[in-house]
C-alpha cells in the first residue's frame, strides 16, 4: 500500500549544511561553441516570450546553452542548440506552471493544460493554443526534432515528454494535498520528472544515429539509461536542496522524503550521497560489460549518458539557478575520485532493486572516499 505523509509546516533550514565533493568517475567535455549557443539560446527565450519577463530573466542567465554543451561535447552543434532551447522551454513549463505558478496545485487544470501541448507536439500544424508562447516554442521545437531526427525518434521524444507531462501532474498532486511521497514511489516517479528520458532521444541525433531497437529496448540498455537518470536526479536534488528548502511554498526533493523517515537533514544528505554512489558504480560496471558486447552506435549513446552525468554535475555547481548567490549554497568546488559506498547491494527502493540483477558483484570492493582536484 502506498504511504503518504502529510506535511503540516516545513522542516526548519539547517544554515550549517555543506554540501561535500561527490563522487564522478566522468571527466568533463564541453563544446567548442558552448558560448555561443548560451547567447542563442537566451535570443530564442526572448524570441518566444518562454515564461513570464520575470521568469526569463532568470532563465537566460543559467548557462542552460552551457548545460547542453557539456551533455554534447562531441554533437552537431545545430543539436546541442537545438536541445539548449528544450531544456530552457521545459524550465518555462515546470517553473512556470509545475512549481511556481498556480496550475501547480491543480493537477486536474495542469493536465489539461499538458494535454494540450502534447497535442501540439503531436501535430504541430494543429490549430491549437495559436497565442500561447509556449505552444509557439514548442511548434519550433518540434520542427526541427523533424529536421535532425528520424521519424521513429521524433516518435520517442513525444511519448517522453508525455511521460514528463505526467510525472508533473502526479506531483502536483502531493502539492496540493501537502503530502510527502514514500521513497519507492519518488524513486519510480524521479526517473521521469526530471525531465531525463525525454534527452535520450537528442543524445542519438547529435551524433547522426538511431540505436536499433533490439539494443535500445534491451532490459539491461533500459537500466542503464535509469541508472544515469537515478544519478542526475538524485545530484540535482542534493545540488538544489538549499534553493528549494529556502523558497516559500512546497517543495519535493529526495533529502525531504528521507527526512520523512525520521533522518535528520544531514542524515538524509549523507544517504542520498551513498545511494547515488552505489548507483552510480553500477552504472559504471554496467555500462563497461554492455560496450564490450555492443555495437559502435550503442557505445556513442552510453558515452553521451556518462557526458549527461557529468555535464549535469558540473552544470549543478556551477549555475546560479543553484549556487544561489544572493543567499550562497555551500556546493563544492570539486568533485570525489572515490565513492562514500561501492557496495554492491541493492538500496532497498522495489522500484530499482532490479537493477542489481544485471551486473556481477565485483572482485573488489570500493574504498573509502578521498578527494579528487576535478574541478568543473
Amino acid at each position: 500500500m502506498t504511504r503518504r505523509t502529510r506535511i503540516e509546516r516545513q522542516a526548519p533550514v539547517d544554515p550549517e549544511l555543506t554540501v561535500p565533493p561527490i563522487y564522478t568517475p566522468m571527466a568533463p567535455a564541453i563544446h567548442p561553441r558552448h558560448a555561443d549557443i548560451d547567447v542563442q539560446t537566451a535570443a530564442w527565450a526572448e524570441t518566444f516570450r518562454i515564461g513570464s519577463e520575470e521568469l526569463r530573466a532568470k532563465l537566460v542567465v543559467q548557462d542552460i546553452g552551457t548545460f547542453s554543451a557539456r551533455i554534447l561535447p562531441e554533437g552537431r552543434e545545430e543539436v546541442v542548440s537545438l536541445l539548449a532551447d528544450f531544456v530552457l522551454w521545459l524550465f518555462g513549463v515546470d517553473d512556470g506552471h509545475c512549481e511556481e505558478g498556480e496550475l501547480g496545485h491543480r493537477p486536474g487544470d495542469l493536465a489539461g493544460l499538458l494535454h494540450r501541448l502534447i497535442r501540439v507536439a503531436q501535430n504541430p500544424e494543429a490549430p491549437m493554443m495559436l497565442d500561447d508562447p509556449l505552444a509557439a516554442g514548442l511548434r519550433d521545437l518540434r520542427l526541427r526534432v523533424d529536421r535532425y531526427g528520424t521519424p521513429g525518434q521524433t516518435a520517442r521524444w513525444v511519448d517522453a515528454l508525455r511521460e514528463y507531462f505526467f510525472s508533473v501532474v502526479w506531483e502536483a498532486a502531493h502539492r496540493r494535498a501537502g503530502t510527502v511521497p514514500d521513497l519507492n514511489d519518488y524513486t519510480l516517479m524521479r526517473l521521469y520528472d526530471g525531465a531525463t528520458s525525454v534527452v535520450l532521444p537528442m543524445l542519438e541525433m547529435a551524433h547522426g544515429y538511431e540505436l536499433q531497437p533490439h539494443e535500445r529496448d534491451r532490459t539491461a540498455v533500459r537500466a542503464a539509461a535509469e541508472m544515469a537518470s537515478f544519478v542526475i536526479t538524485w545530484d540535482n536534488d542534493i545540488f538544489s536542496h538549499h534553493k528549494e528548502r529556502r523558497s516559500p511554498g512546497y517543495y519535493l526533493n529526495a533529502l525531504r522524503v528521507l527526512e520523512q523517515q525520521g533522518m535528520t537533514t544531514r542524515q538524509a544528505l549523507d544517504t542520498a550521497i551513498a545511494q547515488r554512489d552505489r548507483v552510480m558504480c553500477l552504472y559504471v560496471r554496467l555500462a563497461e560489460q554492455l560496450a564490450r558486447e555492443g555495437s559502435p552506435q550503442l557505445r556513442r549513446y552510453l558515452a553521451s549518458l556518462s557526458h549527461f552525468i557529468r555535464g549535469a554535475q558540473d552544470w549543478g555547481i556551477t549555475s546560479v539557478r543553484y549556487t544561489t548567490p544572493d543567499d550562497p549554497a555551500d556546493l563544492p568546488p570539486v568533485f570525489s575520485d572515490t565513492p562514500t559506498d561501492g557496495r554492491h547491494e541493492p538500496l532497498g527502493i522495489p522500484a530499482v532493486d532490479w537493477w542489481w540483477t544485471l551486473v556481477p558483484a565485483p572482485s573488489t570492493p570500493s574504498g573509502s572516499r578521498r578527494t579528487a582536484a576535478r574541478t568543473a
